[in-house]
């Protein structure tokens, strides 16, 4: 069975937008890079479809946000090799 995704416009509010960081961790589980994106929404979701047992499916779940511009966060340092 496929994946049921929601879309578009459901319903309206005043201050819908949010500011979010996004950032992504190094195999030690430090901050290597961090992003900035302004004024964002959700616009899609797609949930996990059904789970089977006896099938090899691979379960996936998406968000797709849209936003208002973006700019990477400089006030990350990037970390030291071999630290943890």
């Amino acid at each position: 069975m496929a994946a049921q995704c929601l879309a578009g416009d459901r319903g309206r509010l005043k201050d819908f937008r949010k500011d979010l960081t996004i950032q992504l961790l190094n195999e030690a589980g430090q901050v290597a890079i961090a992003y900035k994106v302004y004024r964002c929404w959700p616009s899609e979701f797609c949930a996990l479809p059904d789970l089977d047992a006896s099938s090899n499916a691979v379960a996936i779940q998406s968000l797709k946000i849209e936003h208002e511009g973006w700019e990477r966060d400089t006030d990350v340092p990037e970390p030291a090799e071999g630290t943890n």
